[in-house]
């Protein structure tokens, strides 16, 4: 009888959930497609140590400058190491930057964003002022110059990626409080009375969130993009690490000698995990879009 019940319960849940991902794809193709591929290397970043036979930074004298093999799959760069190696432990270095980055702009931009929105007034002014300046600059550039005069860790490019784009998330929390503050929920909340803050935390922040959420993962392929430029040009993360920026910037010294694989690689998964998370982006903010849900 138990078994029985196992067996009719298993397919229904499949059922239920082939149903569910049908459901999903009719109604944003590319937030299936994103979600896909950053699974894919999210899961090649949590996997590397298993899912190659060499560490990132061996060398092997004898095979420097190897084409793919059964070997190695994707050659061998200028320093005999094995660059599928690198590539697969170079979706950690994208993961390790692009989350926490990602997490210090929401520490910062959020609550700048919820407070200059519902308070108003002077504290408004200088917040607005104070976003304009820290964008009034490209972001590679100015990230350029405080990374080269600071230090090139992995821990300056985190925060320095996080704080100049963090007046993102504030500018939308901004822009979504503003149009609650005087909202008949808002006003139900302080006449029953509710304290600032509790009106602030618990019945305007869940409610101004939703462009915010949207932006994450478009942010986080920014923060890729913006840590493999800084690589690529010398001053982010330095060789030997296995860095997709750095990697590119080292094959890109044979390219015209035929040794292609070198800077290819790590440059196409570079493209197809900022590809994946856009995909993710643009597909949750149609999702989180009533309009784009009733037009449905």
């Amino acid at each position: 009888m138990t078994t029985a019940f196992v067996q009719t319960r298993q397919p229904r849940g499949l059922v239920l959930a082939w149903a569910m991902l049908v459901g999903l794809t009719r109604r944003s193709p590319t937030f299936v497609l994103g979600t896909a591929i950053v699974l894919v290397f999210a899961a090649l970043a949590a996997l590397a140590p298993w899912l190659t036979d060499y560490r990132p930074t061996q060398t092997f004298p004898d095979h420097v400058l190897s084409g793919p093999s059964a070997q190695f799959w994707f050659g061998t760069d200028g320093n005999g190491m094995d660059v599928f190696s690198r590539v697969i432990h170079g979706s950690q270095y994208a993961f390790g930057i692009a989350i926490p980055a990602l997490l210090l702009m929401m520490v910062i931009g959020v609550p700048a964003g919820l407070i200059a929105g519902y308070r108003g007034g002077a504290i408004d002014d200088l917040l607005l002022r104070t976003f304009d300046v820290l964008r009034a600059f490209p972001t590679i550039v100015l990230a350029l110059a405080v990374v080269a005069a600071t230090g090139q860790s992995i821990v300056i490019v985190v925060l320095v990626i996080g704080f100049l784009e963090a007046p993102i998330f504030a500018r939308i929390v901004r822009s979504e409080v503003l149009a609650l503050r005087s909202s008949e929920l808002v006003e139900a909340a302080v006449a029953v009375g509710n304290s600032t803050w509790r009106v602030m935390l618990v019945h305007v922040l869940p409610n101004s969130i939703r462009g915010a959420t949207a932006q994450m993962a478009i942010r986080m392929a920014w923060a890729i993009r913006v840590s493999t430029t800084l690589a690529f040009i010398g001053v982010g993360i330095q060789a030997p690490a296995p860095e997709w920026g750095v990697m590119i910037r080292q094959g890109a010294e044979y390219i015209n000698s035929g040794e292609w694989w070198i800077a290819t690689f790590p440059g196409v998964a570079l493209v197809g995990l900022v590809l994946g998370l856009n995909l993710f982006g643009d597909g949750a903010q149609d999702l989180l879009d009533p309009k784009h849900s009733d037009s449905r």
